[in-house]
């Protein structure tokens, strides 16, 4: 059985924080059942088991940082245990006797001899015996000059593998090994001693007239640098149009009416408008489309990314090949995608990529709103609720209406004004017309 290591759970990730341990030393494991909470730079997600047998070893305690590919546990098979580390600091001790031995010798050998009179010598022969003669003890020699650490503490490389793991201080550490030497079992008891580092996600309390400093999620700082990299170098600019909504209203009533089939969910207003965002787009494919130094690049498959909401940020996941998906696959993809997305059960390519996104607030009430896009993609569809309004109609009579904002922000680089209206005046016609989102 393998040692088992932090996984790279996206594309950008290059550390992980171990949020939670579902399991402990001594369970036994499947294959496919959740092992631990790991955030990544984009999300926390519920990470899985890769193999069968019983966890004999854990490393990285809970709220842990570690690199991808560092170990984080040990699942062993039936009678296996995990390999000792204690051999490594074994093996390097008796290296550092000879050493050290080495760098005394020279040092008794200079030290000077002070002259006594005769009869003080046979006066100190007689109250000693020669084994026990005290001796003044040299200085001892300055240690080699490695690393700022080994010139404080005595400490065996594994000792010190593990105290940069689990965030001891190895100055802090009583050594009970040869010589004060630090062991790898100094180290983990005092990391058991000190109080248990806080989960990255619990909210600082502040109290009135106080300010806090929250520190970043990995989720957080990976948003803050990409809205960086994107409102920076991506010239933004923006569309908006609003639509006639009661057509939408109209069709939604008549399949809730019809009863949707007696096991299907029901199709929600937010799943026309993703279907027709990807008609529109099959119909206009020059924004499906990204930029690339000196090039466009249009993509022959719709990836659609969904913006989902979940507690420490956002998540997009994506349908792959869009176009090929009728409006009931669309529906039912997003609500599991949505499910999972808040239950920390995607998967890390199923949020990875996309060719452009689109992201609804009008269920939070929000009227309209300008998203920024998501790099390399061209475009992101922001999406406001249905309001009740009053509206002028063919006769120019002001009746009751229903009205949707859309916002397009574009990336000028690959979409021009021009193009961009061509997509949504499409948009719209696919909206006010919702029967041709059934065939």
């Amino acid at each position: 059985m393998p040692e088992i290591q932090m996984p790279k759970l996206s594309d950008t990730m290059t550390e992980g924080t171990l949020v939670a341990w579902k399991k402990k030393k001594g369970d036994q494991v499947s294959a496919g059942e959740v092992l631990a909470e790991i955030e990544t730079d984009k999300a926390t997600m519920e990470w899985e088991s890769p193999e069968d047998g019983t966890i004999s070893e854990i490393y990285v305690q809970e709220g842990g940082k570690v690199n991808v590919g560092d170990r984080i546990a040990f699942i062993g098979g039936e009678g296996e245990e995990a390999p000792k580390e204690e051999k490594e600091e074994k093996e390097e001790e008796p290296k550092a006797k000879e050493e050290e031995k080495k760098e005394e010798k020279p040092k008794k050998a200079e030290q000077p001899k002070e002259e006594k009179p005769k009869t003080e010598e046979k006066e100190e022969k007689k109250a000693a015996p020669p084994k026990t003669e005290k001796k003044a003890e040299p200085e001892k020699p300055a240690p080699k000059v490695e690393r700022a650490e080994e010139a404080r503490v005595k400490a065996s490389p594994v000792a010190r593998r593990i105290a940069a793991e689990l965030g001891v201080d190895l100055s802090t550490v009583r050594g009970t090994g040869p010589e004060g030497r630090v062991t790898e079992t100094d180290v983990r008891a005092a990391a058991k001693s000190k109080p248990p580092t806080p989960a990255p996600k619990v909210p600082v309390a502040v109290k009135a007239g106080e300010s806090a400093r929250i520190q970043l999620s990995g989720m957080r700082r990976i948003i803050a640098q990409r809205l960086v990299e994107s409102l920076g170098p991506v010239p933004h600019f923006y569309l908006d149009i609003d639509i006639n909504a009661a057509p939408l209203m109209e069709a939604r009533e008549e399949l809730k009416s019809a009863g949707e089939g007696a096991d299907a969910a029901k199709i929600t207003v937010n799943d026309f408008v993703l279907k027709a965002a990807v008609q529109a787009a099959v119909k206009v494919p020059r924004v499906n489309a990204s930029f690339d130094g000196d090039a466009i690049v249009q993509y022959a498959d719709i990836d659609l990314g969904i913006a989902v909401a979940i507690e420490d940020g956002l998540l997009t996941p994506v349908i792959r090949a869009a176009q090929n998906k009728s409006l009931r696959e669309i529906s039912e993809l997003t609500k599991d995608f949505a499910y999972r997305a808040r239950n920390k059960r995607l998967k890390p390519e199923e949020f990875q990529g996309g060719t452009f996104t689109v992201s609804n607030l009008g269920g939070m009430g929000i009227d309209s709103f300008s998203a920024v896009i998501n790099p390399p993609q061209g475009f992101i569809l922001a999406v406001g609720r249905i309001t009740n309004v009053p509206v002028v109609d063919d006769c120019d009579q002001i009746i009751a209406g229903h009205r949707m904002s859309l916002t397009m922000s574009c990336d000028h680089r690959v979409i021009d004004g021009a193009l961009g209206a061509e997509y949504l005046k499409e948009l719209r016609h696919l909206l006010e017309n919702p029967a041709l989102l059934l065939v």
